[in-house]
């Protein structure tokens, strides 16, 4: 009499280390550009709304709602490029990747956001960024094993 219990299922296949660190250093660097450039221009709209109420403009944007949207739209952004990005790449298990990029991004930012106020076209330090980008695509070589 035949065995009516299914074969286990064949064991995933692994990308091996360098063409995952490699995809990954693409997509946290792409997660990082989205990021700053929503970060850089919801702020310049924080800086007109504040120069439109200086200059006796009515009710509407404020400045701190402005500002407010730029950090949540920023903090927001990040974790979602960052999994979609090594998602459509065929990689799993980005976990980790996602915390620590995102976990970064907002300190970075967190860092570095009064060089950003200090006019349109600024650019967070740049040491923030490559750490950023390096700290999320190291965090992406760290996998469970399946037992």
């Amino acid at each position: 009499m035949a065995s009516s219990t299914p074969a286990p299922a064949p064991a995933p296949v692994s990308t091996p280390t360098l063409p995952r660190l490699l995809k990954a250093l693409i997509v946290s660097s792409v997660g990082v550009a989205a990021s700053h450039l929503v970060l850089s221009d919801t702020l310049y709209l924080s800086f007109a709304a504040q120069a439109s109420a200086a200059l006796g403009a009515g009710g509407g944007y404020s400045s701190d709602q402005a500002f407010t949207s730029a950090l949540v739209n920023t903090f927001l952004l990040m974790p979602l490029v960052l999994w979609s990005g090594m998602r459509i790449t065929g990689e799993r298990r980005v976990g980790p990747m996602v915390v620590v990029g995102t976990v970064g991004w907002v300190a970075a930012v967190g860092h570095g956001v009064d060089v950003l106020d200090s006019g349109p076209g600024a650019i967070l330090p740049l040491g923030s960024l490559a750490l950023v980008v390096g700290a999320a695509a190291l965090a992406s070589l760290v996998r469970r094993s399946r037992t």
